[in-house]
């Protein structure tokens, strides 16, 4: 059986120790080979990032320097246009083949605003969809899910990470940490420290390219 992977997107703007700790905590869970970082170019459902990619890219690359199972990917920010997890899913699966099973790694927002996605429903014939959610919350019963997804998460809701290359859903209760990078980006424009929410090695980044100053 080919070993498992998994996709983890996002803008990064900039990564934090949440981001990390859910992707270590969801490859432990999973038995992840490899956990793919693919820094988003142009979000379609959001602003533009407030940081150019070649600097989220780099905090990125510094944060994952040292963990062995996490990899850079830097395929959507050489893409010109909008960035899809249809289009990068697809190009994966391209790449990889069709018998190795891949995990979309998101966090409880992002499920919940699956409907939106472009081709959503065909994102369950590449990857499995891995949700980490903050300790007691029942996601099953969230007021926020769409009927429609929530049929999707009854009827393809597993226990255990399946040997098969994609379809099903699979939820991890993961450690509580509030952090943000709207906050994170708050504290550096404010002036106030914030340290220990990121890495050193990005905090410093940031700080030597005078990033999210209001300067």
């Amino acid at each position: 059986m080919s070993s498992a992977l998994g996709i983890f997107g996002g803008t990064f703007d900039p990564i934090h120790y949440g981001h990390l700790r859910m992707a270590e905590e969801l490859a432990n869970a999973l038995s992840l080979e490899e956990v793919r970082f693919i820094p988003a170019g142009q979000p379609p459902h959001r602003a533009s990032p407030r940081t150019d990619a070649k600097h989220r890219l780099e905090m990125t690359r510094l944060a994952i320097t040292g963990n062995p199972r996490f990899v850079l990917d830097d395929r959507e920010m050489r893409e010109p246009r909008a960035s899809y997890t249809f289009d990068t899913l697809t190009s994966l699966r391209h790449e990889l083949g069709a018998d190795r099973p891949l995990w979309l790694l998101m966090g409880t927002d992002a499920f919940l605003g699956l409907t939106a996605w472009k081709e959503w429903r065909q994102l369950f014939n590449l990857a499995h969809i891995a949700v980490a959610h903050r300790p007691g919350y029942r996601l099953t019963q969230s007021d926020m899910l769409p009927d429609i997804l929530r049929r999707e998460l009854e009827h393809r809701r597993c226990g255990a990470p399946p040997a098969s290359p994609a379809e099903s859903i699979f939820l991890k209760p993961m450690t509580a940490l509030d952090i943000s990078a709207t906050g994170i980006r708050q504290h550096l424009s404010s002036g106030t420290s914030a340290r220990y929410l990121l890495p050193d090695t990005v905090l410093n980044y940031i700080q030597q390219q005078h990033l999210y100053t209001t300067s």
